[in-house]
């Protein structure tokens, strides 16, 4: 009996021990010590390090639509718009408070969210990428176009920073650990979210949408609420960005969010929870590594990408599989 106990004990360690690979502990320390040596030495790449915070926020959520559920959508830059905008005629416009004009920006933009996809999402496959990436470019015209509203190609500035009455986070340190924090706690979410029973639903039809029917799963409505948490996280990173650089245009959330992004989310790993911030982090700091190489460091990016995507097709967040031990069955030997 006392045997038994003990085999079961060092089945239970080895399953927590060998939950993560040296990879992933590996990962983790750089990224820990990527984010020290930052912090400590400021200046631009501080400011790398914000923007890359929120294009996690916003990857994090797109990573819902795409890689839980399987879902192809170009147009997530539309809801960081309206939160970009939102935030910023909420608080320029009319003085609202910075957090609480936030919110208000991810409740619209969950309300649009429902309202537009509810026809879209009847489409399915490349119908579906084509759809999303029109509603991208027909909010990019519409922020160019509305200049009464949107200021046009001029852009919106005076964008006061993130806080919430006397309380204002205005040094740049302040504000990457805000971010930093913000983004745990989203990727936090998303890993309890896709441990659910909201998850695995989602991973069934990622799967196969005619056999997760089968078990009962109403296909629509999950995809829908897949789709309105992206919407919500990439009004999130919007507003963010809008707080934190006090200036947003039409080229912000324009065709090269989309690019970017998507480059982020595959680099990290699609599907994955860890990836999406992963490769936002990665992807932002790649092109400043690759800076020294002068006129060549377009050409240094795209070789390293293409690199990654042949060598790592699952992402950098793949490597954490690599070592992982094997959980042992109770009552054997480890």
């Amino acid at each position: 009996m006392r045997s038994n106990r003990i085999m079961t004990l060092r089945a239970i360690t080895s399953i927590r021990l060998g939950r993560y690979g040296p990879f992933a502990v590996a990962g983790a320390v750089f990224v820990a010590l990527l984010f020290a040596f930052v912090f400590i030495k400021g200046g631009y790449l501080l400011t790398v390090m914000q923007l890359a915070m929120i294009y996690g926020v916003f990857c994090v959520g797109l990573n819902f639509f795409m890689g839980y559920t399987g879902q192809a959508s170009f147009g997530q830059n539309a809801f960081a718009a309206l939160g970009g905008y939102g935030t910023a005629i909420l608080c320029v416009q009319y003085g609202w408070e910075p957090l609480l004009a936030l919110v208000v920006s991810m409740a619209i933009s969950g309300v649009a969210a429902v309202l537009v996809g509810y026809p879209t999402l009847r489409l399915r496959g490349h119908y579906l990428a084509m759809a999303t990436f029109a509603l991208g470019l027909i909010t990019y015209d519409i922020s160019v176009q509305w200049q009464s509203v949107t200021q046009g190609y001029m852009g919106y500035s005076g964008i006061p920073p993130l806080g919430i009455g006397p309380f204002t986070v205005e040094d740049e340190r302040a504000k990457l650990v805000v971010l930093m924090v913000i983004l745990l706690i989203g990727v936090w979410i998303s890993g309890r979210l896709r441990n659910s029973r909201f998850g695995r639903a989602l991973r069934a039809i990622s799967t196969s949408e005619l056999g997760a029917a089968a078990l009962g799963i109403r296909i629509s409505r999950y995809k829908l609420a897949a789709f309105v948490i992206a919407a919500v996280y990439a009004s999130a990173a919007g507003s963010l960005f809008a707080h934190v650089v006090g200036f947003i245009s039409p080229e912000v959330f324009g065709l090269q969010m989309v690019v970017v992004t998507f480059t982020m989310l595959y680099v990290g790993g699609v599907g994955t929870v860890l990836g999406p911030a992963l490769g936002a982090i990665i992807a932002s700091l790649l092109p400043e590594i690759v800076r020294s190489t002068g006129r060549f460091q377009d050409i240094a990016y795209a070789l390293v990408l293409l690199l990654m995507l042949i060598y790592v097709p699952k992402g950098l967040s793949g490597l954490a599989s690599i070592g992982k031990k094997p959980a042992a069955a109770p009552g054997k030997e480890g």
